[in-house]
């Protein structure tokens, strides 16, 4: 949702006259030859403009002065003078705008899930206001944490700001109080909102009285999923005229983003889920177009709608949601980090056929990258290593990197790789003769292959694949497994064969083990003889031999195990 944007118009009588705000314009050019205006008709000694911007994370405005005019200039400290206004609204109409609907449905979640209401049903239903304020606490409690809030960055104290909101919201009731008794908020069956849009679409409160006709239509539905069948077949009576249509569906679409919004309603929609994972899994279906498991006929309903691109601000309030828990504390499966990773990976797959204007991939990788920071912090990763065998510890943080994302992230990750490495139980793991001493080089050598097409930083793979051959080298010298080669009765054409296949099949780690093989081939290779041998070793049957073919498929051997073609044809000896 993009941020709120309003130009306050001040003006300022007499020579010491203080600011005071004359009008509140949604355009910056108006706001400004209003200012003017008010100069040249000297109305004023002095007007400013303020652009105030609503900041969605912190629920405040950011007040920045673009324009000031004036016959006498008068010395205000700067930091009053750009200082945020004490009250967030101006007036009654201010607290039916967007931002001011999700303030009050911050601070009366408790009060409209008991209710089982939205912010628009409330503040347009005058027996859910009366019920509001009979609450009296509740209702003063919200009030203060507004002025407290506000307070916090003015001189103006808590109790003026209380006052000035009291009044506001005071106004604010009566207006629907009087609206309500004088039957000014219509009450129509489903098939009559189309011919109501399309009467009241030039009235200047065309929204006020549409949406006051909707609380009223909603007043008797049993819980939620009832809310949305209803809301949803009303799109299906939208005039076509374009004014109407927007007042209809944009009605709509806002309690609908106002129900996916709540906690409460959200949780009674999508039904109980046996952890986070699940019910993520279900929030991507329905964001996705595609109904979650066991979804009501509702939520059924509203994601064939959204697979046609029909509620916007809906869809945005099920990603703002998704990314919410994404970034939360909570775990996917708490259970299991196994998995926990698994179900990261398998959102994150779904989410990114998603991506859009919905949800943004910047948003989308903020979200797993904190998720991932928290993934590998000690007391969630630390545990998940531990309890792994020697041989599954590596293992495990190369899966763990594979899951997430974030490259602080997997730097913090590879923090736990030189403990494992360095510790004297890996090594006498690996070092242990009661096992074969080709699958042990063989396990070393997957690790170092899977550690270098990791994500991991440059140098991380390169001290992590070096360690692991130089544990390689070590392992074949006490094994001897050059020796033994070169000690057997075979000629070079066998000897070659043989090193061939370690380097070729995945057994030897790159780096000083592959390299002296690659040296013992070459040199088995250059022994004369080599190539008629090898010739010779090929004949089947006693069928005559078909050179290039042989030669072909040797050159193609040698480059499995490293060895370029033109090293292989400048050493093969004939």
């Amino acid at each position: 949702m993009a941020n709120q944007i309003h130009y306050e118009v001040f003006r300022r009588a007499g020579a010491k006259g203080g600011w005071t705000m004359h009008d509140v314009r949604n355009s910056r050019d108006d706001a400004i030859q209003m200012a003017q205006d008010l100069m040249a008709g000297e109305k004023a000694t002095g007007v400013k403009v303020v652009k105030e911007t609503y900041n969605d994370d912190t629920g405040d405005f950011m007040s920045l002065k673009i324009f000031e005019e004036g016959h006498n200039q008068v010395k205000v400290d700067i930091k009053a003078e750009d200082a945020p206004h004490a009250l967030p609204c101006f007036k009654p109409d201010d607290l039916y705008s967007y931002h001011a609907r999700a303030t009050i449905a911050r601070l009366l979640s408790d009060f409209l899930a008991r209710c089982k209401i939205t912010v628009t049903e409330l503040i347009h239903r005058a027996d859910m206001l009366e019920k509001l304020e009979a609450t009296g606490t509740l209702y003063q409690h919200a009030i203060q944490k507004i002025a407290v809030a506000q307070a916090a960055s003015t001189n103006i104290s808590v109790q003026q700001i209380v006052k000035s909101l009291n009044e506001l919201t005071t106004q604010a009731i009566q207006k629907v109080y009087r609206d309500q008794r004088k039957g000014a908020f219509p009450d129509p069956a489903a098939e009559h909102f189309a011919p109501l849009a399309i009467k009241l679409a030039a009235n200047p409160d065309s929204q006020y009285l549409f949406n006051g006709a909707l609380a009223r239509y909603l007043s008797n539905t049993n819980g939620w999923d009832d809310k949305i069948q209803r809301l949803l077949k009303l799109m299906d009576f939208a005039p076509e005229d374009a004014a109407p249509r927007k007042l209809l569906l944009s009605a709509v679409d806002s309690i609908i983003a106002e129900i996916l919004g709540g906690s409460a309603a959200l949780h009674d929609l999508m039904g109980k889920s046996e952890n986070l994972s699940g019910a993520l899994k279900n929030l991507v279906s329905l964001f996705l177009g595609k109904p979650p498991e066991g979804a009501r006929e509702g939520l059924g309903s509203l994601s064939a709608h959204f697979a046609k691109d029909d509620l916007p601000a809906a869809k945005t309030a099920i990603a703002s949601r998704i990314i919410a828990e994404i970034k939360s504390n909570r775990r996917l499966c708490p259970d299991s980090m196994v998995e926990e990773l698994k179900a990261l990976r398998g959102i994150a797959n779904s989410l990114v056929m998603g991506v859009g204007k919905y949800l943004s991939h910047e948003d989308l990788v903020s979200g797993f990258t904190l998720r991932s920071r928290r993934l590998v912090a000690q007391e969630a990763l630390g545990q998940f290593i531990a309890e792994a065998t020697q041989e599954e510890k590596l293992e495990r943080i190369l899966f763990v990197e594979e899951n997430i994302i974030g490259i602080e992230n997997k730097r913090q990750l590879s923090s736990y790789i030189a403990p494992v490495l360095n510790s004297a139980a890996f090594e006498t793991h690996f070092h242990n003769a009661k096992l074969p001493l080709l699958s042990r080089l063989q396990r070393l050598a997957q690790l170092q292959a899977r550690f270098r097409r990791s994500g991991f930083v440059d140098v991380t793979r390169e001290e992590v694949s070096v360690r692991l051959d130089a544990l390689a080298t070590a392992m074949e010298a006490r094994g001897k497994l050059f020796e033994s080669v070169e000690a057997r009765t075979a000629g070079p054409v066998e000897k070659a064969q043989t090193l061939i296949r370690l380097a070729a099949g995945g057994i030897l780690t790159e780096g000083l083990l592959a390299s002296r093989a690659r040296e013992l081939i070459l040199g088995y290779l250059s022994r004369p003889g080599f190539l008629t041998g090898y010739m010779s070793s090929q004949v089947k049957d006693g069928a005559a031999p078909d050179s290039e073919k042989l030669m072909a498929e040797l050159i193609e051997t040698l480059g499995k195990a490293g060895i370029t073609p033109e090293t292989g044809l400048k050493s093969i000896a004939a």
